[in-house]
């Protein structure tokens, strides 16, 4: 199949008729039940029947769109790489951080970078770890900021700080709690859960294991962020980045650092044979900043050789 035939073929099969493929294309009717012919002509197929006056898929034709729609999809993304490329050092940085960065660290950053330098523009795309690689390989974004990314060959990691795990909580569940906590403080309480939070949460989970902790998981979720918003409502303790606790924290809720401190890193990752741009490197920089003014008064107290921390690569 061409290309144009492609074009026809999805567009006739998600609209249901040749009009409104028509419309879609912005191309005339005939033009279209033209392209439809000769492309069931060529493969030997019947796609369409007609049915009460309307055009309804063959069996083949369901077949032929998994295909098709796969291929499509392929070519909105070579599209949108292409526009992608001719924005390339045009003052727009395409962002990509982890959902709980967006939620206060990165707006705040992009506002202050934004009155530094009012012309440069931004796009901003919230990624779990298993969508980092593909923005990036497929260019939808320039660099992108998550907790201790996996390693990778092609990927270039910059470290812009270490960060660290807290327990968020309702004031009323822990009314006489000290400045920090022990893990082992969860053992037997209900507590929201995390099934797919990435490396951090793996690790997470590896510590409770080899503390030996058992928690009554009440709720489990995929996301920091949802998992802080169950906890403010009153379903139960949960244990979040201090970034997403920092962003939630008001009257009845409260957050503390274990102790010993349970780190990971926070970097910054972009493809190895496409460095920032000055515009992107000078809002690495702000960024780095910014993380650190907002992690101040956090207790870093112990000691560092006593600490578990939480690296890129790193399971346990």
């Amino acid at each position: 199949m061409r290309l144009r035939q492609i074009e026809v073929f999805h567009a006739v099969y998600t609209t249901g008729s040749i009009s409104a493929a028509a419309r879609a294309l912005h191309v005339s009717q005939p033009s279209v039940s033209k392209v439809l012919h000769h492309t069931q002509s060529k493969l030997g197929l019947k796609l369409f029947a007609l049915v009460r006056g309307r055009l309804v898929a063959t069996d083949e034709a369901h077949a032929l769109f998994v295909e098709v729609n796969e291929i499509f999809e392929r070519l909105g993304s070579l599209q949108k790489t292409i526009s992608n490329i001719k924005n390339i050092g045009g003052g727009h940085i395409r962002l990509g951080v982890v959902p709980s960065l967006g939620l206060h660290v990165a707006p705040l950053a992009i506002a202050r970078f934004r009155q530094l330098h009012p012309e440069v523009t931004f796009d901003v795309q919230t990624l779990h770890h298993d969508e980092l690689f593909q923005a990036l390989y497929e260019r939808t974004c320039d660099i992108a900021i998550a907790y201790a990314p996996p390693l990778h060959p092609r990927m270039k990691r910059r470290l812009l700080n270490t960060a660290q795990m807290v327990l968020l909580f309702q004031r009323g569940d822990l009314p006489d709690v000290g400045d920090s906590v022990s893990l082992t403080l969860l053992n037997g309480r209900d507590v929201v859960g995390m099934t797919a939070s990435g490396p951090v949460g793996d690790a997470l989970a590896s510590e409770m294991r080899r503390r030996k902790v058992e928690v009554h998981e009440v709720v489990s979720n995929q996301t920091f962020y949802t998992a802080a918003a169950l906890t403010s409502h009153g379903a139960g303790m949960t244990v979040v980045d201090e970034f997403t606790a920092r962003a939630t924290v008001h009257n009845g809720v409260a957050f503390r650092p274990f102790a010993p401190p349970i780190r990971f890193n926070v970097d910054c990752v972009f493809l190895e044979d496409r460095r920032p741009s000055k515009a992107a490197e000078e809002f690495i920089g702000l960024f780095k900043s910014v993380v650190g003014e907002i992690q101040e008064g956090v207790d870093d107290a112990e000691n560092a050789d006593e600490t578990p921390v939480l690296m890129a690569g790193r399971s346990g």
